[in-house]
């Protein structure tokens, strides 16, 4: 299937408009960027390598923490520990006592208890 020159171009002008719009945007917006300092500021400082760690890794690692220990909080209270008392690898929404309670096949022909695969 062949696309008419007309829809060719048509779709080549607006990919085109698209790109310029998305250009001037940019250049536009990266004006301000390029603007002095405004007077009564501080002056530009440089940072630390240990200052820059602590804002990239040790911020969100102790608010990851504090997060985690605010979820944990109610069931450490209730003493059901962090696991929240299911641990043993209960299977949710399955039988209470494991695959005991799982049907098994009744004859050879009984397709209960597997996926039934064929080699």
């Amino acid at each position: 299937m062949t696309i008419p020159q007309q829809t060719f171009v048509r779709r080549a002008a607006v990919t085109a408009s698209l790109v310029a719009a998305t250009a001037a945007g940019v250049i536009v917006g990266a004006g301000p960027a390029s603007a002095d300092v405004p007077e009564g500021w501080a002056p530009d400082t440089h940072m630390s390598w240990g200052h820059l760690l602590v804002l990239i890794l040790a911020i969100p690692v102790g608010l990851a923490i504090i997060i985690s220990l605010l979820a944990a909080l109610p069931g450490l209270v209730k003493g059901e520990g962090i696991t929240g008392g299911h641990a043993g690898g209960q299977w949710l929404g399955g039988p209470r006592q494991g695959t005991s309670e799982l049907a098994g096949p009744d004859s050879e022909e009984s397709k209960a208890g597997g996926a039934s695969a064929r080699w």
